[in-house]
């Protein structure tokens, strides 16, 4: 990865760290409770399984810690700056709770006016679970301690009395998941090529650092745009320490989201980085196909994506089929036969014959520079074959191979399917 796109690594620590400017304050994060970080209600059981044993405990905190930037806030701070957690400044809602619209001072943790100081999105936990505290303890944990182009920037906290909040920068164009599934236009290939290569980049930084952290939980919902299309992981309640030394997984709970979640990690419990590497691959099928990764509403053999895409992946002549046809030809060809193969390798059913992240940021690199648009060479196509009619009968007549090529192009497909 080059250097513009280093990330910061600090090594982890269990538990949260006080700001530079912290109060004083005896609303602190105990310790032990970092032991449980990974607990969550999006636990996800496999058909006639028992239940598998909870998560091991983290690691003893190491003395190795550079200080921890993040700012505490309090509650009545937080209140003023959502302006009392108004409903219309609500931009979303998930397990953990709701997540408001809100500006701060530039300078300090001090609530500034709608539309000065910095724009934030201020995630409030859900007063009566302790699942969710604990997912609350990992996001501070992790987010406060890595730092990259890719990931979320994590703010700033408030833990006080019942109240446990986040802070974090607020992303303008929101998720993936809704550009792809609640938009009427459709998001340009070329965008979704710069969103798959920067979450490519956010899951390879997590992996490839001294202490790998196995995200667990990838999805369209969890990538998050700024006004540029560049992408960021968020939501980090399910992240998990990996395998370190001779350790070749991790033993957990299975927690994530149906659809996406490997099924060697389904049915065993086993956590390795080749986990998220199949989840970017369900990620990457509703990049190319428009369609989620799980929904009920279409036919019974296509409501899995991956287990209806499969077939076509793995057939060159099929593979156009896939793209999404709301694009109408405004897709590279060869990007579209690359990001297929790349899926096609990442849902790999043996974990050790799936790339690395590294290795699919190699691949996702190049795709950004392609100008082979389906769209061009099929108007070309059509302008040779109308050359071709003006000519006298009889002459210049296409062999039947040519015309079989014609009729099973992708070019011929694609105007068949765009309405």
């Amino acid at each position: 990865m080059d250097d513009n796109n280093c990330g910061c690594w600090a090594v982890l620590k269990r538990g949260v760290c006080k700001s530079s400017a912290s109060r004083d304050s005896a609303n602190t994060i105990p310790p032990t409770e970092t032991r449980y970080l990974n607990a969550s209600n999006r636990e996800l059981y496999p058909p006639n399984e028992a239940h598998l044993s909870s998560d091991n405990p983290d690691p003893p905190p190491s003395d190795n810690k550079s200080p921890c930037q993040l700012l505490q806030f309090t509650f009545q701070e937080l209140k003023s700056a959502t302006g009392n957690f108004r409903p219309d400044s609500i931009l979303g809602e998930g397990g953990f709770g709701y997540v408001f619209k809100g500006w701060i001072e530039e300078n300090g943790t001090a609530p500034a006016k709608p539309g000065s100081g910095i724009t934030v999105a201020v995630k409030s936990l859900k007063p009566d679970g302790l699942q969710g505290h604990r997912e609350w303890v990992a996001e501070v944990d992790f987010l406060g301690q890595l730092h990259h182009p890719n990931l979320v920037k994590l703010i700033g906290y408030c833990i006080e009395d019942d109240q446990r909040l986040l802070v974090y920068e607020f992303m303008t164009r929101g998720s993936l998941e809704n550009h792809l599934f609640r938009r009427t236009i459709p998001l340009p290939w070329s965008n979704r090529i710069k969103i798959a290569l920067g979450a490519a980049k956010g899951l390879a930084f997590l992996h490839g650092g001294p202490e790998p952290v196995i995200y667990r939980d990838f999805k369209t919902s969890n990538i998050l745009l700024d006004s540029e299309y560049n992408s960021k992981l968020s939501d980090f309640g399910l992240a998990k320490a990996g395998p370190q030394g001779d350790k070749t997984h991790v033993s957990t709970r299975v927690v994530g989201t149906y659809g996406y979640a490997a099924p060697e990690y389904v049915m065993t419990g086993h956590l390795t980085s080749k986990s998220d590497v199949y989840s970017f691959g369900v990620v990457l099928l509703e990049i190319l196909t428009g369609r989620r990764s799980m929904d009920k509403k279409r036919p019974s053999g296509e409501q899995n994506l991956v287990t209806w895409a499969r077939p076509y992946l793995a057939d060159k002549r099929k593979l156009y089929q896939l793209v999404d046809p709301r694009l109408e030809l405004n897709y590279s060809l060869k990007g579209v036969q690359k990001v297929s193969q790349l899926a096609h390798n990442c849902l790999h059913r043996d974990p050790k014959s799936r790339p690395t992240m590294d290795e699919v940021v190699k691949v996702l690199t190049p795709l950004q520079d392609l100008n082979d648009l389906a769209i061009l060479s099929y108007h070309s196509r059509l302008s040779q074959q109308g050359r071709r009619k003006k000519k006298p009968e009889g002459s210049q007549q296409l062999s039947n191979t040519q015309s079989k090529s014609i009729r099973g192009s992708p070019l011929n497909t694609g105007k068949q399917r765009c309405r």
